[in-house]
């Protein structure tokens, strides 16, 4: 098998992991470890995480070795202001290129979503969130846009379905997602770009507002 193959493998099976939670924040990575779970050579491993510290998912440190890089509430709405910035001019791209097939695609993941929600399966709610947000930048034929995009994504996965169990988050996030989706179909540009920036600007507000919540609570219980 090609060695540029396999070492794409070990990186898309680490990534993976460290996106879906199954390797936790702050967690050793092993190399000897990986390297028997994902049935690869040490070599392979090495080389995924150095790509994964370049991703931002993993830190090193010298005589340390290797852990799933933690990424603090703060930091998550930076990431989630750039992302703003970002996939707005993506949308803006993506209203004028969508043929009408990508719009179909688009709302098939819109229906996925509203009936994951109805069903309480939230973690499901979040995949279909990223897909549609994935495949927006996609249409937009932004090759820049595309590959920051997704690394910050892979930064926040855990924080964007921490903000969809917040009361009546799923809802008007469903609601700010159709619009986005509209505009596209509709061609307009404008609209589309003020329809992602609007979104994403209240994503963040609603993990600033989580953050700062569980600090008060947490402050009130050492004061109590």
């Amino acid at each position: 098998m090609d060695g540029h193959v396999i070492d794409d493998d070990g990186y898309r099976a680490l990534r993976d992991a460290i996106v879906s939670g199954e390797l936790l924040p702050s967690e050793r990575l092993v190399e000897e470890d990986l390297a028997r779970r994902l049935g690869l050579g040490r070599g392979a491993v090495r080389m995924a995480l150095v790509r994964l510290e370049h991703d931002g998912l993993v830190e090193r440190e010298r005589n340390r070795g290797a852990r799933v890089r933690r990424v603090s509430d703060a930091e998550a709405v930076e990431i989630l202001e750039v992302r703003a910035a970002l996939e707005s001019l993506a949308a803006r791209k993506a209203a004028t290129r969508a043929t009408p097939k990508d719009v179909r695609e688009l709302r098939a993941i819109l229906r996925e979503m509203r009936t994951k929600r109805e069903r309480g399966d939230l973690m499901a709610v979040s995949d279909a969130n990223a897909a549609l947000h994935r495949r927006i930048v996609e249409i937009s034929g932004h090759e820049t846009a595309q590959r920051l995009s997704g690394m910050l994504i892979s930064q926040i996965v855990r924080f964007q379905y921490r903000t969809v169990l917040l009361p009546g988050r799923p809802e008007r996030s469903h609601r700010e997602h159709a619009a986005i989706v509209d505009a596209i179909a509709a061609g307009d540009a404008e609209a589309a770009e003020k329809a992602m920036r609007r979104h994403l600007s209240h994503v963040a507000d609603a993990l600033r507002d989580r953050t700062e919540s569980f600090g008060a609570r947490g402050a009130a219980r050492e004061t109590g």
